[in-house]
């Protein structure tokens, strides 16, 4: 039987597993990393479009957005919320760039977050669809709906009440209909 000698700094024996998971770690960091990176470039991005004046010269070239994964877009939004204002064309821009109605549930709660901030009145269409189709996740848009003192938004969400409320579980709707009446 042969024995081990003992390696320096301890006699232990590492196994290739030892270094293997923190590179797979550290991977994985630097890719969240450029992912993370992507996304604060396409924020600059549009908050460049949202400070052009409206009417562009011939010459001035055109945008060109990268294709963002949903974790990105989420991100993208919520960088977005943080902004005063944009306008109704950097919103519309948004929403024919990144097809915000169709992603899932997390990318479409940030954008009706947009369209009820800025009160963007084209999009609200959208904010009702999520709130009839996404209940757990829009109560707290209801809030934001109402704390906005917007008479169209304040509508916009009893009306959708009224039609779901039937459907949600009766905690859920319980606080929502505290928030609305």
């Amino acid at each position: 039987m042969r024995m081990r000698r003992p390696l320096a700094g301890g006699g232990k024996s590492w196994g290739i597993a030892h270094f293997y998971k923190p590179l797979q770690r550290e991977r994985r960091a630097g890719a969240e990393c450029g992912l993370a990176r992507q996304v604060r470039a396409e924020v600059t991005k549009w908050i460049g479009v949202n400070r052009r004046p409206r009417k562009r010269k011939r010459r001035e070239k055109e945008e060109v957005f990268e294709k963002l994964l949903p974790d990105q877009l989420v991100l993208l939004l919520e960088h977005l919320l943080e902004q005063k204002t944009l306008s109704p064309r950097t919103l519309q821009s948004l929403q024919r760039t990144y097809h915000l109605q169709d992603q899932d549930a997390e990318v479409r709660h940030r954008w009706c977050e947009l369209i009820v901030k800025h009160k963007f009145t084209k999009a609200y269409k959208s904010v009702e669809r999520f709130l009839q189709e996404d209940q757990a996740m829009g109560v707290y848009l209801y809030g934001e709906l109402m704390v906005s003192e917007d008479a169209r938004q304040q509508q916009l969400a009893r009306r959708c009440f009224e039609r779901t409320k039937e459907q949600m579980d009766r905690s859920s709707a319980q606080v929502v209909a505290e928030m609305l009446f």
